[in-house]
């Protein structure tokens, strides 16, 4: 009853305010994408005399970007509804093209699947105070590892979700989906930034 009611609010809110209540349910999504990472990392490493506290500051990047990336996607998908039909004009039956439906998942994976992992890295270069040569670094490191990994998981999730769900639902799917896709990117942006932060101590005791 309370996912009734929580789906009625949502579709509420949709209505009125679309971009806003795409924007707010992608960061509160990719929020919690982190917090899992940054549990899941606690707990991994409890063997630890001293672990780090809890990243709040990483969490609220995350949600930035989600926050950003809601309305883009949910402008992307309004593109493919429009640009890649499922079904063809003057089909009465109503039945989904599986060619049409095949188009738009490539569509979504050849085009906005690459520039979507570009924005975060980059994205999280940023707000994470990296200088250009430390983002460029960033991009040799993790992007095409990512983007493998992308297109071995992505494809089917929005095959289900361009089949199935209706247009206003498809970005809080997609994000609900992404949590556990958060869950790695965060694990691999961690990893990475702690990659960077030891060869600049070395870099550092080196030159003094």
């Amino acid at each position: 009853m309370a996912n009734v009611a929580l789906a009625r609010v949502y579709q509420q809110s949709f209505e009125a305010h679309p971009y806003y209540t795409l924007a707010v349910t992608n960061g509160a999504l990719n929020a919690l994408g982190d917090t899992v990472a940054q549990l899941t990392q606690r707990f991994n490493e409890k063997h630890r005399r001293h672990q780090p506290p809890y990243d709040i500051l990483r969490t609220l990047r995350f949600f930035a970007f989600g926050f950003g990336m809601g309305p883009l996607i949910g402008r992307w998908n309004f593109f493919l509804e429009r640009h890649f039909p499922l079904r063809s004009l003057g089909n009465e039956t109503g039945k989904v093209s599986l060619r049409a439906l095949a188009r738009r998942v490539g569509a979504d994976q050849l085009f906005m699947a690459p520039i979507g992992l570009a924005m975060f890295i980059g994205s999280m270069g940023v707000m994470e105070g990296r200088d250009p040569k430390h983002i460029a670094q960033r991009y040799n490191d993790i992007y095409k590892p990512a983007l493998i990994a992308n297109w071995q998981v992505w494809p089917l999730a929005q095959l289900i979700n361009f089949r199935f769900m209706p247009l206003p639902y498809r970005v809080p799917f997609q994000s609900s989906c992404g949590v556990f896709w958060t869950l790695y990117l965060s694990l691999l942006n961690s990893k990475e930034s702690e990659v960077q932060e030891r060869n600049d101590q070395l870099k550092r005791t080196l030159n003094s």
